[in-house]
């Protein structure tokens, strides 16, 4: 498994619930084209699933 992902924000958050862009705000990514590292778990895991159509996600050793 991996110990980390970077995360990049790379769709604007126009036309998506609130859900959504909570959960996006929540990964930490606050404009386009920001990026963040978060640690790989099944909560993560679960919250990149649910916006992976905005994001960009490469797994890191």
């Amino acid at each position: 498994m991996a110990k980390s992902f970077k995360v990049k924000l790379i769709k604007g958050l126009a036309g998506t619930t609130k859900d959504q862009r909570d959960t996006v705000r929540c990964l930490g990514l606050r404009k386009l084209q920001s990026e963040v590292v978060i640690k790989d778990n099944p909560a993560n895991r679960g919250q990149i699933h649910k916006v992976q159509h905005l994001l960009q996600v490469v797994v890191e050793k």
